[in-house]
């Protein structure tokens, strides 16, 4: 039951019919374990503590630094130098004090990794390196929990749902661990700022969808952009039948 305040503080998303109440009831009874607080985690961890989500775990070692700040929007000047997790839980906090946020101010380690994702429903990947992908997405698949994947460089950006415990494909169906060192980095390559708030935005909106029921999700599918053309599409994704990591759900 919402309380009077909640049914103040959310009520724009109560007035959607296909949302309503129950969705907002679904979205305060969630846990979701985002991994990484730079540019695609904090918008996603922004917008998904000021939509409601009930538990928020926030993963990161890093520290915040100067060049962070262009694009990373949950850390400000005076958090140089403080952990990413620490002051993107601060910034989801102040914006709603209702919900419980958690701090994971180390790198995670594949045992870190299986215990965390093993307390949640949802696993957001906003990390910027295929190691860590690809432990997230053996321990996801090892607990059942479905993994949403963001990825953005330059102007061009990535979102997929991979949940192969219930039909489709896994991260490791689309990228093989062979292809990680020709993959490309915002250090390297350059990002524009507004690029990671999409995608970070985009990877709340499919985690509210994942969560609560509501719309059609990306499950099976692969979104790609472009914002310097606004070239967007949607390609169709299908499982690796020698898949190392997920073959064994689809005999």
């Amino acid at each position: 039951m919402l309380s009077d305040k909640q049914l103040l503080r959310y009520n724009r998303q109560l007035l959607l019919p296909e949302f309503d109440i129950a969705g907002q009831e679904r979205l305060l009874a969630a846990r979701v374990l985002i991994v990484g607080l730079g540019g695609l985690g904090c918008p996603a961890a922004l917008y998904l503590g000021a939509a409601g989500v009930g538990e928020l775990l926030l993963a990161d070692g890093d520290h915040v630094e100067l060049g962070n700040l262009q694009r990373q929007v949950a850390h400000g000047e005076r958090d140089i130098g403080a952990n990413k997790a620490r002051s993107a839980v601060e910034a989801v906090s102040a914006l709603n004090q209702e919900i419980k946020v958690e701090a994971i101010e180390t790198r995670l380690t594949a045992a870190a990794m299986g215990a965390l994702v093993s307390r949640v429903d949802l696993v957001l990947d906003a990390t910027d390196n295929y190691p860590a992908r690809f432990a997230l997405n053996r321990a996801c698949i090892a607990a059942g929990v479905p993994l949403l994947s963001a990825a953005a460089v330059r102007t061009e950006g990535q979102l997929a749902l991979f949940d192969p415990a219930r039909g489709g494909p896994c991260y490791r169906c689309l990228y093989t661990e062979s292809g990680e060192k020709t993959a490309l980095s915002c250090s390297e390559s350059g990002v524009l700022a507004p690029l990671v708030g999409v995608i970070g935005s985009l990877l709340a909106m499919e985690a509210v969808k994942v969560l609560t029921g509501f719309g059609v999700t990306l499950r099976g599918k692969l979104l790609v952009m472009d914002l310097r053309t606004m070239d967007i599409r949607q390609l169709a994704l299908a499982p690796r039948q020698d898949c190392p990591d997920c073959a064994h759900l689809n005999p």
